[in-house]
Parts: structure tokens; C-alpha cells; sequence
């Protein structure tokens, strides 16, 4: 068994996801970005829940392109990272233990950059090509 990345609970994780969400449905900018993809916020939340237990605690219950969904909405622009990152960074400190809200804004924040990034070679093309 590996020993997840950092300590949290699954009971945590549910939370933060939760309290992230509820923030994002109230966000002028992201709410009707989400609104426009996600029907049912339950299902949504236990899906994103467990993709943060795989990244988190090596949980296989996650079995989804994150990439592939942003890319594909249509709508996802680069700059609505710093919002995201900027919402969910503020629910690590309000729901976590400073140290444990530390090292998941630090994956989240490299998962980000890795999404904003697809994000905008999608809507830049001309750089350099990627080889399969």
C-alpha cells in the first residue's frame, strides 16, 4: 500500500470539495461556467472527490480525463485557472490543518497549471507540435 502524498482524510477531502463547489456556484465568473456542464452537482462532487483521493491517496476509484474535459467544454479559458485556484486555495485554508492545506494547494496548483496550459495551446495553436 503506498502512503498517500500528504495526511488527509477521505472525510476531508469530501468536505473541502463540497465547501469548494458551493463557493464556485456563488462565483460570478466560474458559477455559470459550471452551471453550463454540470446537471447534477451530487454526482459531480463524488466524481471530483475521487479524483482527489486517486491524485491524493492512490485511490483507483477515478477513472476520467480532467485534460480531455476542459479542453472539450468550449468555454474553459485559461484565465479561469487563477479564479479556481484562487477559490480552492481558500477552502484549503478554511476547511484543512495549515500544513495539509500547503501541500494540496501545491498539487493543485500543478495540476492547474498542467489544465491551463491544454487550455490555451488549444485556443493558441502555432506552438510547438506535440509528438505522439
Amino acid at each position: 500500500m503506498i502512503p498517500p502524498r500528504f495526511p488527509v482524510t477521505p472525510d476531508q477531502i469530501d468536505r473541502v470539495v463540497a465547501t469548494f463547489y458551493a463557493a464556485v456556484r456563488r462565483h460570478e465568473v466560474l458559477g455559470p461556467v459550471f452551471a453550463r456542464h454540470v446537471a447534477d452537482w451530487p454526482a459531480h462532487e463524488a466524481r471530483i472527490a475521487a479524483f482527489w483521493r486517486n491524485a491524493i491517496m492512490y485511490e483507483r476509484g477515478y477513472d476520467g480525463n480532467p485534460m480531455r474535459v476542459h479542453m472539450q467544454a468550449g468555454d474553459v479559458r485559461p484565465e479561469h485557472f487563477d479564479d479556481w485556484l484562487m477559490l480552492f486555495d481558500a477552502t484549503l485554508i478554511r476547511v484543512l490543518p495549515r500544513e495539509t492545506a500547503r501541500a494540496w494547494s501545491a498539487l493543485a496548483h500543478r495540476i492547474g497549471a498542467g489544465l491551463r496550459m491544454g487550455v490555451r495551446d488549444l485556443r493558441e495553436p502555432g506552438g510547438p507540435p506535440i509528438l505522439g
